[in-house]
């Protein structure tokens, strides 16, 4: 099989012109910068008495013209926010509740996807058993999120913070 010297010029151009294309997108993707997502949680109160339940929030700030994929996202290559929080032995820890979702279309998608925009408020219940044999209890908290726009989507995040309260008998 010949292939002529007019047909070879052509491909090798071909070829540069993907390049250059696939580098135009990697350097307006690198141009972008992530959102500032701020990440607030606390404990509804101060302090727990033993053998009851206090609700811990955490609450994402997600800029405007920004998303986090929800919890339960529509595409299983949508990265999940998830929420999850270690406690003392014995504390018992409940399901984190996640907010209503919203249902958009975005350019890199046929079809809809589900996401938190504006403020995401995850809610969970902290139960400090009557037997608790510390005067405070600590709790560890991870927020593993990825934020988007309409156009890309940035790295996954991790956020870790901590929990605290006194408690009384």
């Amino acid at each position: 099989m010949h292939i002529s010297p007019h047909t070879i010029h052509r491909i090798f151009f071909f070829f540069l012109l993907i390049a250059l294309m696939t580098v135009g997108a990697v350097q307006r993707a690198a141009a972008q910068t992530p959102p500032n997502i701020r990440v607030n949680h606390y404990l509804k109160s101060d302090s727990i008495k033993k053998g009851r339940t206090v609700q811990g929030i955490v609450e994402v700030d997600i800029p405007s013209g920004f998303h986090i994929h929800s919890n339960r996202p529509l595409e299983k290559f949508l990265i999940a926010t998830q929420l999850q929080i270690e406690s003392p032995k014995g504390v018992r820890i409940g399901p984190v509740a996640y907010p209503r979702p919203v249902l958009r279309n975005l350019k890199f998608s046929k079809n809809r996807v589900s996401v938190f925009e504006g403020r995401a408020t995850l809610r969970f219940n902290v139960t400090v058993p009557a037997a608790f044999n510390s005067d405070t209890v600590e709790l560890k908290g991870r927020l593993r999120y990825q934020s988007c726009n309409d156009e890309l989507c940035f790295r996954p995040e991790n956020r870790e913070f901590t929990f605290s309260a006194k408690v009384q008998k």
